[in-house]
């Protein structure tokens, strides 16, 4: 799971790296997951990528970390 933030709200959501299909930023950038919902969050391309690669590396390392 990673941590992103909405663009038009301060909500904070947490995703499914698993579930991310394509990324695209034009210059919002919208996630688009494997179940069709597109998300557009303040976070830029390039933090979304290393979040997910952190969250990868986590997985495969066997590292808890928490979501606060």
């Amino acid at each position: 799971m990673i941590k992103l933030k909405r663009l038009n709200q301060s909500a904070t959501i947490v995703i499914n790296a698993e579930l991310i299909e394509m990324i695209e930023e034009t210059p919002d950038t919208i996630i688009k997951l494997t179940n069709g919902t597109k998300l557009v969050v303040q976070n830029s391309l390039d933090e979304v990528i290393e979040l997910v690669i952190e969250y990868k590396q986590r997985i495969h390392l066997g590292i808890q970390k928490n979501i606060e």
